[in-house]
């Protein structure tokens, strides 16, 4: 545990939860600091009010900070480090640092530490969820739920942080007990240069770690480690002698540890290929910790945890089909996920509803998925033209306004055995304020079917 000096100037870029959890923190421990946000009236300014005076908070643009004398700054993951003002700063030397560095400093449990552009969130809970079933105080946070400072607490056997491309950023000296970075596709387009850019930012989750999981199946996930480090891999396909992966013999499909059948894919409450990746994933992460990954505990959670709201969630099976919110799909690299892992090129048995704001991405993958998978696709939002652009001349496309008058038009147009997918890979804010709400009316709205 590296303590924070006392000799610095710093200043907490941002607001929102984020930089509020770094507000109260830093006050906790009776270190001075500045609070600027660009917004005039950001949210959270009034709870931060109450740890810093208001002649040290500045709303309305960053360019402040260069007349602060700062030399440390804490920027939160919405604000790019490439802004004019921020750059500029940089050059100077001004450590640029964020939320989970400051975690970093004062840490003094083991902890997990996940990212991927898909799945994060699901694998983070259900990381947790088996080590607090397995008799560990387990606490999951960071981009998930609590913000990471907010978790810290006496008596904690491992935190378990989720964290995103735009954390790492502003992490530099992460050293995890274990990192995992589950998978890597195009995402956040829009702040990055290109997947490269994307890639090496969240390669920075395995920096200084102690253990490693990868995937297999995703060369973009494939850690630079020190000799000696133990690395596991995970696979939907057959695994090698170590790694986690999936058999078939007479009895099903297995999930497995080399040639060890671990769990029938029936003992599985979640469904489809990618959750069976998301579920070894974990089962690897366990192994390094120590924890036995086939336990009473962890058998029952396996059984029980369905998963998260708006992550492949079932909402309802009306008339014969099943509709499912997969409304976190916010790139197209979570509805190719959703897509394989439930799709059935026998009988072309999805829906797929998608559209909003692509955030710049490439929509180019879907087109084969589409083409073997989906009988039509129902497109709204900011980008659908985009979608419909890169799909193949045969594809059945329907373009709508609102999401509501798709759900209508599937409740007349869908068979018994088919799937209704909602998963935009796209971002909601075109027309809603984030992807739960977006997910919470599709839900509504086929409940009302």
């Amino acid at each position: 545990m590296s303590l924070i000096g006392s000799d610095r100037v710093r200043a907490v870029v941002g607001l929102g939860a984020t930089g509020l959890s770094c507000v109260r923190f830093l006050a906790s421990k009776g270190i001075e600091f500045y609070v600027v946000d660009s917004r005039e009236n950001p949210p959270g300014l009034e709870q931060a009010k109450e740890f810093c005076s208001e002649d040290r908070i500045f709303t309305g643009s960053l360019d402040v900070l260069e007349t602060l004398g700062v030399t440390e700054l804490f920027v939160s993951p919405g604000i790019a480090l490439r802004t004019p003002v921020l750059a500029r700063l940089a050059e100077r030397g001004v450590a640029m640092r964020g939320d989970i560095d400051l975690f970093c400093d004062y840490v003094d449990a083991p902890f997990v530490a996940i990212t991927g552009s898909n799945a994060k969130s699901t694998v983070t809970t259900l990381v947790a969820m088996l080590l607090q079933a397995s008799g560990k105080n387990a606490i999951a946070g960071g981009n998930l739920g609590l913000p990471a400072l907010d978790l810290l607490a006496p008596n904690i056997d491992f935190y378990v942080l989720e964290l995103s491309s735009f954390q790492l950023e502003t992490t530099h000296a992460l050293q995890a007990d274990l990192a995992c970075l589950l998978n890597v596709s195009e995402d956040h387009m829009d702040r990055y240069k290109d997947l490269y850019e994307y890639q090496r930012a969240k390669q920075k989750v395995y920096r200084g770690c102690k253990a490693a999981v990868c995937n297999k199946q995703d060369i973009l996930t494939a850690p630079l480690l020190a000799e000696g480090v133990p690395v596991r891999a995970f696979t939907t396909k057959s695994p090698d002698l170590k790694e986690y992966g999936m058999l078939k013999d007479e009895d099903g499909s297995w999930l497995c540890r080399g040639v060890e059948r671990l769990y029938h894919t029936s003992q599985i409450a979640l469904k489809g290929s990618h959750n069976h990746a998301n579920v070894l994933a974990a089962l690897a992460m366990l192994e390094l910790l120590g924890v036995d990954i086939v336990s009473d505990g962890v058998a029952k959670v396996l059984k029980e945890f369905g998963g998260l709201p708006h992550r492949c969630e079932t909402v309802r099976v009306f008339n014969g089909v099943t509709y499912i919110n997969d409304s976190k799909g916010t790139n197209v690299g979570a509805t190719l996920a959703a897509l394989q892992g439930l799709g059935s090129s026998a009988n072309k048995n999805i829906l797929l509803i998608a559209g909003g704001e692509g955030k710049g991405a490439d929509f180019s993958a879907l087109a084969k998925p589409v083409n073997n998978l989906v009988r039509t696709v129902y497109l709204f939002g900011k980008d659908a033209d985009r979608i419909a652009e890169v799909l193949p001349s045969n594809t059945d496309v329907k373009h709508f306004d609102t999401l509501d008058q798709i759900v209508a038009s599937i409740g007349q147009d869908s068979k018994e055995g088919e799937i209704v997918l909602f998963s935009p890979a796209c971002a909601s804010l075109d027309m809603y304020k984030n992807y739960e709400m977006r997910g919470a009316h599709f839900a509504r709205l086929v409940a009302e079917l």
